[in-house]
């Protein structure tokens, strides 16, 4: 393991470490992909379809954070061809999801994953360093289901698909990550006689929490289209106005709390308070959440004028409820010091009246107007942000420094 810098070297990594040219290009699939994957609840989603987004999500994510993590370690030596062919591999994945429910799409979206598994692995080989925090871009345990879906048929597949991201989850949260890592080389040098190559590498922080940032200033973006689409073809009267400016004000709350307030997109958390490999778990959880909002924005701008579908309305509850589960865990969780209860009841007074109304909303809310849902939801978001605004210099906890 690497020995620990100075504070003045920290300092001075986190000034010059930032998103190269190369790392910027490869994040603009995630516009492409994140578009694709909203269509996915477009209409009126039912339980199976919001399962295959979730699982199709995680997928995209996960080969996204592969190469991220890739060029967050080895940065300026990382090999653009690799990059390159992560990012073409990822436009196939989005090109397959709109048709995924034919056969021949899924085994695009099976083979291509399997490809690009294969292509970071090989990666990480060549640069000689082993990622603690990322198991999984060393270690295709999970790729075997994958590889086995290729030849199955129906369902099936996509129980096979479930069960390789299992994998991967369980083998990244793990706590004996650093354990496997270590037998498995060992294993490989008593085959080949070598002595250790591999050395052990930590992720640069500050660089990572720019690009989850980056990724989800993208999922953001994906809400804005998608209220822009509707706008474009739609004509304009009061109940667009009366809506449009709800769910931008919605999308200005969830930005502060997960990028001003928040780090690497997920709300209420703190550099370096949890574990890498533990905000890299809640980064997906928000961005799929905010994916799934912005299928439910565009939903709600199209009902704009009665009431929203009973699915598209839990789809835009659902998600901003978990949203708001996540930002309660990132403030509660890595407490470091003792609260009293009356700073506990202010801090909970703060992160569960959104909660509460969010799903009250999409239990109860059925018989409401659509412009009323969503200026609904603007006012949970705000109520969880006022708290922050009140007192800018306090972020995630009470009584941080």
């Amino acid at each position: 393991m690497r020995e620990p810098e100075s504070e003045q070297s920290q300092q001075s990594t986190a000034e010059d470490r930032h998103a190269s040219w190369l790392e910027l290009f490869f994040d603009l699939i995630v516009v492409a992909g994140t578009a694709q994957l909203a269509h996915l609840l477009h209409g009126r989603p039912s339980l199976p379809d919001v399962g295959l987004f979730i699982l199709l999500f995680l997928a995209f994510w996960m080969i996204w954070m592969c190469f991220t993590v890739y060029g967050n370690v080895i940065g300026d030596r990382a090999r653009t061809w690799t990059m390159l062919l992560g990012m073409l591999g990822m436009a196939v994945l989005a090109a397959s999801v709109a048709g995924v429910h034919e056969g021949e799409h899924q085994q695009a979206f099976a083979i291509t994953y399997v490809l690009l598994r294969l292509v970071a692995r090989r990666a990480w080989r060549r640069s000689g360093k082993m990622l603690e925090e990322w198991p999984i871009g060393q270690f295709t345990a999970g790729v075997t289901p994958w590889l086995v879906s290729i030849w199955v048929d129906g369902p099936a597949r996509y129980w096979l698909w479930a069960a390789g991201l299992a994998i991967d989850l369980w083998t990244t949260l793990s706590a004996s990550a650093r354990k496997r890592q270590a037998d498995a080389e060992a294993r490989r040098n008593e085959r080949t006689g070598h002595s250790p190559t591999l050395t052990l590498a930590q992720v640069d922080p500050v660089h990572l929490g720019e690009r989850l940032g980056l990724f989800t200033l993208i999922v953001l973006g994906e809400s804005v289209v998608q209220l822009v689409d509707v706008a474009s073809e739609a004509g304009w009267d009061h109940a667009l106005e009366f809506s449009g400016l709800a769910a931008f004000l919605l999308l200005v709350s969830l930005w502060q709390l997960s990028l001003v307030h928040g780090y690497g997109g997920v709300p209420n958390l703190r550099e370096s308070a949890l574990p890498p490999r533990l905000v890299l778990f809640l980064h997906w959880v928000t961005n799929g959440t905010l994916t799934a909002l912005a299928a439910g924005l565009g939903a709600a701008m199209e009902h704009r004028h009665g009431q929203l579908p009973t699915g598209g309305r839990w789809v835009l509850c659902a998600s901003l409820s978990v949203y708001f589960v996540l930002a309660v865990v990132a403030a509660l969780v890595p407490r470091r010091t003792a609260q009293t209860p009356g700073e506990w009841g202010r801090l909970l007074g703060r992160l569960l009246p959104p909660l509460v109304l969010s799903l009250a909303i999409g239990l109860f809310g059925g018989g409401l107007p659509t412009p009323v849902v969503v200026w609904s939801l603007v006012a949970a978001a705000g109520w969880s942000l006022l708290g922050h605004l009140a007192r800018p210099e306090r972020t995630g906890l009470p009584n941080d420094a």
